[in-house]
């Protein structure tokens, strides 16, 4: 609880924010050709002990582990993300969601959304839209999927979606290999590092659609072209990702 400023037994809705609000989303070990484990004890040492990031399978498993010590029962999801899909284009399921069972209800919980996660869990399922700190979400169904949407200027925008049944855990790692080691996979190919404030802003370096660092509210984003030299600086100040230095091969690599 140290690592996002918690102490005592916080409720779920507590946990979540300050799990997104503290631990960056980032692949800069994918990145870096190094494949996710998705151990428990090397997500600690990683997220919690290192003071790194990481994507949904670390993100939303090591939240798993924290809801379940405080008493939660808690399911694995696999989701399409369906944000800046072609139309038509049907993706793998390669993000990770929670279905949290605690306190009398049952939530849809998930600190790994690195395009704007949720900042607390909303109730499982359809349902009305929620507003969190400016930001409006809702679920709809999709045939047997569930969606989640995000409100933008013009209209609704499909985030992902998913089935309502959980999945084994080695399903879970295989989309992690995947999507930490496929030669096509984003996370491989490219460079992205995320962090979201309490105060609903947004901000995220990354290459995936031209170098840039874009600062995101609820009401527009400002988006700033960078050097790649600058990548290193960025992580450390904006992140607190430190230790990397950029390789000859434009890749990061650890500091030495």
């Amino acid at each position: 609880m140290e690592r996002v400023g918690l102490k005592g037994r916080p409720g779920i809705a507590e946990v979540h924010l300050a799990h997104v609000t503290s631990i960056p989303f980032e692949n800069l070990d994918p990145h870096r050709g190094i494949p996710v484990s998705l151990e428990v004890e090397d997500l600690e040492r990683k997220l919690v002990a290192e003071r790194r990031g990481g994507y949904c399978f670390e993100q939303n498993l090591l939240l798993k582990a924290a809801l379940e010590a405080l008493g939660a029962e808690v399911d694995v999801l696999l989701a399409r993300v369906r944000v800046g899909a072609p139309p038509g284009a049907t993706r793998p399921r390669t993000h990770l969601v929670l279905r949290v069972r605690a306190e009398g209800s049952t939530w849809h919980a998930d600190v790994g959304f690195g395009r704007g996660s949720l900042f607390e869990p909303i109730p499982f399922g359809p349902g009305p839209e929620r507003e969190q700190l400016g930001w409006r979400f809702r679920v709809i169904e999709d045939g047997a999927d569930l969606v989640l949407q995000t409100a933008r200027d013009e209209g609704w925008e499909d985030l992902y979606g998913f089935s309502p049944e959980p999945v084994p855990l080695v399903d879970v790692e295989t989309a992690n290999w995947f999507t930490s080691t496929h030669p096509r996979s984003p996370f491989v190919t490219g460079l992205v590092a995320g962090i979201q404030a309490d105060d609903g802003s947004h901000t995220m370096l990354s290459d995936w659609s031209g170098l840039a660092l874009t600062e995101d509210t609820a009401s527009g984003a400002t988006v700033t072209p960078v050097e790649r030299v600058d990548v290193p600086e960025l992580l450390a100040t904006n992140f607190g990702l430190t230790g990397f230095a950029m390789g000859v091969d434009g890749r990061l690599t650890r500091a030495t």
